[in-house]
């Protein structure tokens, strides 16, 4: 019995001296990360865990602009592929928007079109919406404004479109299950700011695409700075009331000393409000007949930088199905907001897991099946 007190007393002895380490090392986000997220019964950040976290509210305004219904609305049922796979990977919401239109419409596991979920990684097309905003309104000049304008340590060969687009050089390290990297660090510390203003450039800017959660972020420090305001207060003044959104949104703040929203990731909002940025990209920036964002930023963001890299542009991921372009926002979690110019046809997926991509692939493979079982659908009507 005494030797196993005495073995007992040796394990927490060390687990005392391993969190102590932790802790003195800088990485003390980690007894963070593990309250959030195993002691909630999560493996990983989750659809829901926004209200873990301190946030900022994006304001609405009196005027609600509905989503019209279509004349068909919901008279088709979905295909068997789509209801097994919405059930497989939990989605929250599914939207088929034609013509401006909500002709299909379907939540899933206690959610409804009111109910909030973290967008993750579709907040960075909502980021480089802010810049195209900044830069409309005279905040920012141009796409080729260096960065180092208002982050002097920066080399000056580094752009403004470099952030934007994926190509900084910058020496952030992507990596989602490394608990002691970057983007954890970034998720559940409380200072992203002093995280990015650590980085350098180490790669020559503008050269190749490269996808760095780090880029939105100095980015969106780059935007706060221009514009002399919170990233949430400006997209409230800028898209949430001028598109008429139905709800307010939630964006998570690193924390409350700080107060930065996590620019790369981490909005909070609904199906339907997501799906109005997708409507103002697809009508080239306008919006019931004002022009929110300049038609040629609109183009840019929606078109390759790089001939090599054809799945990504200013914000936006890029792809064809069935010989017509598309582009798309994306979270990690399977969160889309994919809009086919040509069909008039936007498709809003939200919810707990995707199916994960190849290393030898762009965009992971349900991306494709919600697309085609959406398409099968609007033939059947």
């Amino acid at each position: 019995m005494r030797k196993t007190f005495r073995y007992f007393g040796y394990f927490f002895c060390c687990l005392l001296l391993a969190a102590a380490l932790i802790y003195f090392l800088g990485y003390g986000y980690i007894f963070r990360a593990i309250g959030i997220t195993y002691l909630q019964g999560h493996t990983t950040a989750y659809i829901d865990d926004y209200t873990e976290f301190q946030n900022r509210r994006i304001a609405v305004s009196e005027n609600i602009q509905e989503w019209p219904g279509h004349d068909d609305y919901n008279i088709v049922n979905p295909t068997e592929d789509l209801r097994d796979l919405n059930e497989e990977l939990g989605t929250a919401a599914f939207l088929i928007i034609k013509n401006d239109s909500i002709w299909f419409e379907e939540y899933y596991n206690g959610y409804s079109k009111d109910s909030r979920t973290n967008s993750f990684s579709m907040a960075k097309s909502i980021v480089s919406a802010l810049l195209g905003r900044a830069i409309k309104d005279g905040h920012i000049e141009s796409l080729e404004q260096p960065v180092a304008d208002y982050f002097p340590q920066f080399d000056k060969a580094l752009k403004v479109g470099d952030l934007a687009s994926m190509a900084s050089g910058l020496n952030w390290n992507e990596n989602y299950y490394n608990p002691f990297g970057m983007t954890a660090e970034a998720y559940f510390g409380k200072d992203i700011r002093e995280l990015v203003l650590d980085l350098e450039v180490t790669e020559e800017p503008g050269d190749e695409f490269k996808y760095l959660s780090g880029n939105t972020i100095l980015l969106a420090m780059l935007i706060e700075k221009a514009t002399n305001t919170t990233l949430s207060e400006y997209l409230s003044e800028s898209f949430w009331k001028p598109l008429g959104m139905q709800k307010y949104a939630l964006w998570q703040l690193d924390s409350r000393e700080s107060g930065m929203e996590k620019a790369y990731c981490c909005i909070a909002s609904n199906a339907r409000d997501f799906a109005k940025i997708g409507k103002l990209y697809k009508d080239h920036g306008k919006w019931n007949g004002q022009q929110i964002l300049d038609s040629s930023y609109v183009a840019q963001s929606i078109n390759p930088r790089f001939d090599e890299s054809p799945q990504y542009g200013y914000g936006f991921w890029l792809s064809t199905y069935q010989n017509k372009n598309f582009f798309y926002m994306r979270g990690i979690l399977g969160q889309y907001v994919i809009v086919i110019p040509e069909d008039n046809l936007i498709i809003i997926r939200l919810g707990r897991k995707l199916i994960k991509k190849e290393d030898d692939q762009e965009h992971s493979p349900d991306l494709f099946i919600y697309i085609e079982e959406a398409c099968k659908m609007l033939e059947a009507d």
